[in-house]
């Protein structure tokens, strides 16, 4: 798939779905669906009109380009939105961009998109235009609720990562480098990977998860490790299960799970290596039903 800054978009016919697609989730799927094409913003739109800035974010542009990707689409077009972007009125947005440089021959939105500066373009404004045809994708709902990204944020912050699955249709990741920490866990039989958070996007509540890290079976800790310090900073720690070597410097791509427990302090470090017992186990077992 091609990624492409809206200023060097070739001059081709398109058929182009439109919107943030933060998380690219079940609904984000459907307004996708049948364009060679997508169009999306960068950084979130909010991050520069919002009275309270952006969310905090699903993915990032890299995890989204990966997971458009994989629906078949052939080009990702990303618009730079910037305060002189965001001053661009709905009538402006449609004819500099979707006819002029994307040459949208068909267009796809979710009935709540809104466009153009004070959002005063939708679906209609769309609908009325000749010059392409336009399909309008009702919100998407599931047996769990409503489809949209503000909730399943809500979901991964309550750690119900298994919900947040069957709305995403995908795995909920954290991606982040491995960095030097303590070495506490190589201590205790454990080695971890530390992985650093990036503050823009979307984090579990503490707790211990079983996960997929690099597509390998780990068990991980989110949170302060209050067992050994009191007021530390938050911290992705993985475990890789039946896995040796070094992984300081890479990117480790953490699938999770779901959230076998809460963030404990235990009193004693024999105790907390029983548990981390129990807890690779119950990772392991998580892992395995997954591949299943």
């Amino acid at each position: 798939m091609r990624i492409t800054p809206l200023e060097q978009a070739a001059d081709r016919r398109r058929s182009v779905a439109v919107g943030e697609f933060d998380g690219v989730h079940l609904g984000h799927r459907e307004v996708i669906s049948g364009s060679d094409t997508v169009l999306t913003f960068e950084p979130h739109p909010r991050a520069v009109i919002g009275s309270q800035g952006a969310p905090a974010l699903l993915t990032t542009l890299e995890q989204k380009a990966k997971l458009v990707e994989a629906l078949g689409v052939e080009e990702m077009i990303v618009v730079t939105f910037d305060q002189e972007f965001s001053q661009m009125t709905a009538e402006q947005f449609v004819d500099r961009v979707l006819v002029e440089q994307v040459r949208a021959l068909k267009v796809s939105v979710g009935a709540n998109f809104r466009f153009g500066n004070r959002a005063a373009g939708d679906p209609d404004t769309l609908r009325a235009d000749s010059r392409f045809d336009t399909r309008v994708v009702d919100l998407v709902a599931t047996a769990d609720g409503p489809v949209s990204s503000s909730r399943i944020r809500d979901l991964i912050r309550d750690g119900d990562l298994e919900t947040a699955k069957r709305l995403l249709g995908h795995n909920f990741e954290m991606v982040g480098n491995v960095v030097e920490g303590a070495k506490r866990g190589r201590e205790l039989g454990y080695p971890t990977a530390n992985v650093e958070l990036n503050p823009a996007l979307i984090a579990p509540a503490d707790g211990i998860y079983a996960c997929m890290a690099n597509q390998l079976p780990a068990v991980a800790s989110l949170g302060t490790r209050p067992t050994f310090e009191t007021g530390g900073s938050r911290l992705l720690e993985v475990h890789l299960l039946d896995f040796k070597g070094d992984l300081y410097g890479q990117e480790l791509h953490v699938e999770m799970l779901k959230r076998l427990r809460p963030e404990l302090k235990f009193e004693s470090g024999e105790e907390l290596i029983a548990q981390m017992d129990q807890d690779s186990a119950d990772a392991a077992a998580v892992c395995k039903a997954q591949a299943e």
